[in-house]
């Protein structure tokens, strides 16, 4: 450890250290930086050197991000983790998005502006944003992000919310608008009470569908709460479905994969009104949809949701948090795949 290094539970400062210190007001964490005049800390972050499963991470300190123009450098408070960013840690989309190494990690992020970068005006130092970055280095306690990618932190959004809206949010919105929903259609959603599929309901019910959400019984009531049909997935599934939608299925949302497309078009869904952000060999083969974050990854999008939650129309889910120094145990939870809702890093 650094000797001056501190973490999420107690400091350790040395006299005329930088002294860094955690203050919950109104669910808030702010991050509160106090220079005693000498360099600040090396900056922790995730780093892997190999393609494989959790063992290969690491965090290590790291050189502190330096913001070029159009850019700010962003200490981070809170950053979500991704299914995605475990098939890419694991080599599974080499083929699409190899990894570079020693690679970071990390999409998602909320935090506070530390420093601007030249000729930029739309954010200062202090300014608490939320957005995303392309460079896989979220998952950091300090990351540099394009100002065209981050938005306000509106006051009433929990860190831990926004620091795990852009993926997951995007993907839920450009699934649901994928699927060209009405009021009166009926709408099923596998894994429902995940990270994507949390919000895919909710967004689905605000468009006036009648949700039917397929997940473990231990989430059921939290579905049920939402206004979603719950349904228990697994043997008979199809038969549960038929009988909870009077035999009509309008659409369908699948974040979990497989067979679910299939099960889709035996239920008489037409290929232009399923969507699937995971199983991409049987979009193929049905002509299916496969929008996800790519299709909705703005900041105007971003914008929308982060206000929707502020007014209290969308709920995010948390269902652990951890500090930086456990991604290993975050992402073993993640990859377990029955939490409800989001996994969130704070650095």
């Amino acid at each position: 450890m650094h000797p001056w290094r501190h973490d999420s539970h107690g400091q350790e400062n040395p006299e005329g250290a930088p002294l860094v210190l955690s203050v919950n007001l109104a669910q808030s964490r702010l991050a509160i930086i106090v220079d005693f005049g000498r360099e600040p800390v090396v900056p922790l972050a995730v780093r892997f050197d190999e393609y494989g499963d959790i063992d290969v991470l690491n965090v290590m300190e790291v050189a502190r991000p330096v913001p070029g123009p159009g850019q700010v450098l962003v200490k981070v408070v809170a950053a979500g983790i991704n299914p995605g960013e475990a098939s890419i840690r694991k080599g599974l989309l080499h083929a699409v998005w190899p990894a570079t190494f020693p690679s970071g990690e990390g999409s998602d992020l909320a935090g506070v502006v530390a420093e601007v970068g030249p000729d930029v005006t739309r954010f200062g130092v202090a300014d608490e944003v939320l957005g995303f970055v392309h460079t896989r280095g979220s998952h950091a306690e300090f990351v540099v992000a394009d100002v065209d990618n981050l938005v306000a932190r509106p006051a009433s959004v929990r860190w831990e919310v926004a620091g795990s809206l852009f993926v997951a949010g995007t993907t839920a919105y450009a699934a649901v608008r994928a699927v060209n929903l009405v009021a009166g259609d009926t709408v099923v959603v596998s894994g429902a009470a995940g990270g994507v599929g949390s919000l895919a309901v909710q967004l689905a019910r605000g468009r006036g569908a009648k949700v039917i959400g397929l997940a473990s019984e231990a989430h059921h009531g939290w579905l049920a709460g939402h206004g979603v049909v719950p349904l228990v997935y697994g043997e008979g599934v199809a038969a549960r479905i038929r009988d909870a939608s009077g035999d009509r299925v309008d659409a369908f949302i699948d974040t979990f994969g497989g067979g679910y497309v299939e099960m889709a078009i035996g239920l008489g869904v037409a290929p232009d009104r399923i969507d699937t952000i995971i199983d991409r060999a049987a979009a193929e083969k049905y002509g299916t949809k496969t929008d996800g974050s790519a299709a909705a990854a703005t900041a105007e999008v971003l914008a929308k949701l982060a206000g929707l939650i502020a007014e209290g129309s969308l709920d995010v889910p948390i269902a652990k948090t951890y500090p930086l120094t456990e991604v290993r145990r975050a992402y073993r939870d993640l990859e377990e795949r029955h939490t409800l809702g989001k996994i969130v890093l704070e650095p």
